[in-house]
């Protein structure tokens, strides 16, 4: 990289990023990729020679694992045509599980960068085109490779498994609550803070793959109701528990039933921090949970842990499987 013109392919999902004003009022998704890239100023600088392809044109919210296989699907073709990186532009709401369900699925060298934008091209100050530009320079920047796929947006680099949108409106919304942004954009240039490390892969799903997994929040006083009967809907379940992963006692049994059924996985609802596993020893805690069948999700949150378990049941996984991808995605040692 960096030897010559790059060749990066930018793929094009839709999202604020690409919407305009409506007849009706409001926004929606309008914008094609190409001119996303044509009303970025600067660009020219940028030793890069550009493949625009529009994947969908739907708002984050709106978007599928299906929709994101077919992206990933797009981007292998891209490499195997000699892409030097990829940057996908999409919606902010489902960025964070969007891009790590692509960083399990991405095991290649090359940068693959995902971006969007906090404000429309209608509102004063659209942050899109500086997102965007500076996603394409991660995306050619040597430093960039062997570190699965990178969120880039408000001049930050941050990893698919840390990243999470903590604010609605913040321009400045995205954070890694668990370490920290990877890097940050100087003069244009990405800095990194440390070099590539451990990347964890789960295989493609199969095409006919379509299983399903819930995520529920527990809350004061929660006695499961809305969990009767879910093992026979779900193939599998996260629970957001409470502090260090903790339930209330009557819950637990219920959950220990659910989990001798379907793959139940155990995160925390605080927005840091790790599940524990030997702690605490009542009733509904971490560690009865744990005996009770729960798989921890260590430093992966919620939605995190749901990406990472639905992308194994859908590859096949097996139990066992699927507990040591957690034992080893969590970063939090068990017992």
């Amino acid at each position: 990289m960096n030897q010559g013109v790059a060749k990066v392919a930018v793929l094009g999902l839709g999202g604020t990023i690409a919407m305009t004003r409506t007849p009706a009022g409001g926004v929606a998704p309008a914008l094609s990729a190409a001119e996303l890239v044509a009303a970025v100023p600067g660009l020219s600088q940028v030793r890069a020679d550009l493949e625009v392809t529009d994947v969908r044109r739907l708002p984050g919210a709106s978007l599928t694992v299906d929709d994101v296989r077919e992206l990933y699907g797009t981007a292998e073709n891209a490499y195997a045509a000699g892409a030097d990186g990829v940057v996908v532009t999409q919606g902010t709401d489902t960025i964070e599980e969007t891009a790590y369900l692509l960083d399990l699925w991405h095991a290649g060298a090359q940068p693959l960068v995902v971006t969007g934008a906090m404000r429309n091209p209608a509102q004063a100050g659209p942050d899109g085109p500086a997102n965007l530009l500076a996603a394409i320079r991660v995306a050619v920047a040597a430093q960039a490779r062997d570190r699965g796929v990178l969120v880039v947006i408000a001049d930050q680099v941050h990893a698919a498994a840390r990243v999470r949108k903590t604010h609605a409106t913040s321009l400045c919304a995205f954070t890694s609550p668990n370490g920290g942004p990877l890097g940050q954009m100087i003069e244009g240039q990405p800095w990194f803070a440390a070099p590539p490390g451990f990347r964890l892969n789960v295989p493609l799903p199969r095409a006919d793959a379509q299983h399903t997994v819930g995520l529920m929040t527990v809350a004061l006083g929660d006695q499961g109701e809305l969990l009767h009967g879910i093992s026979d809907r779900l193939d599998g379940l996260v629970v957001a528990g409470m502090g260090v992963g903790h339930v209330p006692g009557p819950l637990a049994p219920v959950l220990q039933d659910i989990a001798g059924k379907i793959p139940v996985v155990l995160a925390t609802r605080t927005g840091a921090g790790p599940v524990l596993t030997g702690t605490y020893a009542f009733p509904g805690s971490e560690r009865d949970l744990h005996d009770r069948g729960l798989i921890p999700a260590g430093f992966l949150d919620p939605l995190k842990a749901r990406i990472l378990l639905l992308a194994a049941l859908r590859a096949g996984a097996s139990g066992e499987s699927i507990a040591a991808s957690f034992a080893t995605a969590g970063g939090y040692p068990d017992p």
